[in-house]
């Protein structure tokens, strides 16, 4: 079967003034549907940007990326909006949770985006999962940075994507939270998930089956 992802010698190249700034020089690689890989670099490596343009939120200046059978760079910005809505799982390390809502209006709010709504068995499964029964009255607030990063999990898993595309997922979290999160990507990734996890950390880069090392893009 082709590879869920199909990366051909990427490059990504910014404009600062008058000098181009390259990020990324030609990368190339390929996932396949339930694989999880982990991009590890440092900071300037090029892993954010390989990110973006996984998650299609910018476009490559080079090379051709293939997601799901979709040239991305051929589809138009409403199809890109629709590949991300119904394909892609987005984890980022800031939580990005909405502080007015709780727990579950959070959750909700994926549900409302994408236009669908999960039968109630599912929601609730997905809750139990991440071990949020008791929390989903709680705002951001009054929850843990553990707790909080489950409730975004949930949000991106919610919809069953796919790819789920974590972009440093325990960079704000405690040792003993991290490992929390990272044994239940495993255990998602068990259950089928595809997963790309972009890091600087060693010890989340071992929770994968492959990694992917950047440098200098």
């Amino acid at each position: 079967m082709p590879a869920f992802i199909q990366a051909e010698n990427l490059t990504k190249t910014y404009r600062v003034g008058k000098v181009d700034v390259p990020a990324l020089r030609g990368v190339s690689f390929e996932v396949q549907s339930g694989d999880f890989v982990t991009i590890v670099g440092p900071s300037g490596s090029g892993k954010s940007t390989l990110f973006y343009l996984l998650g299609g939120l910018t476009h490559a200046t080079s090379g051709r990326l293939v997601m799901d059978g979709d040239d991305v760079a051929q589809l138009s910005d409403a199809e890109r909006t629709r590949m991300r809505r119904e394909k892609i799982g987005f984890v980022f390390q800031k939580f990005n949770l909405l502080p007015t809502l709780d727990a579950r209006s959070n959750i909700d709010m994926a549900q409302e985006i994408s236009g669908r709504r999960a039968e109630d068995a599912h929601f609730e499964k997905v809750c139990g999962l991440l071990g949020l029964d008791k929390r989903m009255d709680h705002k951001p607030s009054e929850m843990s940075g553990g707790e909080q990063q489950r409730v975004a999990l949930a949000r991106a898993l919610i919809n069953r994507p796919a790819l789920i595309l974590a972009d440093e997922p325990t960079g704000n979290l405690h040792s003993d939270q991290a490992r929390e999160i990272m044994e239940l990507f495993k255990k998602l990734n068990s259950e089928g998930t595809t997963i790309v996890q972009v890091t600087h950390s060693e010890t989340n880069a071992t929770y994968g089956n492959r990694i992917i090392r950047l440098k200098d893009g």
